[in-house]
């Protein structure tokens, strides 16, 4: 198993950032009907900054860990940054190759962070 694998491994069986918020500014949710998997974000902005944020979810590896790593990377970060994000930042934080199915879990909690502060910033 490669380092890429550990870590996500690690993600899986101990995500950070885990529950729920007491009072987000943001809450979004996203669904994969092929896969099943889902993850709901919450966050909570100040100063333009995001300064807490939580998901629940279930599904695959990908999914749940990529989740968790991002949460990870992006607390602390100005929203409008966050906004900016793509695939490739998912694929290189993830660190493995990945198929369109596959591809689909890894973004799913990206589309939910971008949703919720698209609404949040509306």
């Amino acid at each position: 198993m490669n380092i890429y694998q550990e870590e996500l491994m690690d993600h899986y069986r101990n995500p950070r950032n885990h529950g729920r918020l007491p009072h987000p500014d943001f809450t979004s949710g996203e669904y994969n009907p092929s896969c099943g998997d889902s993850i709901a974000l919450e966050g909570c902005v100040k100063h333009n900054m995001l300064a807490e944020i939580a998901f629940v979810g279930k599904g695959c590896v990908i999914s749940q860990a990529a989740a968790s790593m991002l949460t990870e990377a992006c607390k602390g970060k100005p929203v409008n940054d966050l906004l900016a994000l793509d695939k490739d930042f998912i694929l290189t934080m993830i660190g493995i190759q990945l198929g369109p199915t596959r591809l689909k879990c890894a973004l799913l909690p990206l589309q939910a962070l971008q949703g919720g502060i698209i609404n949040y910033k509306e």
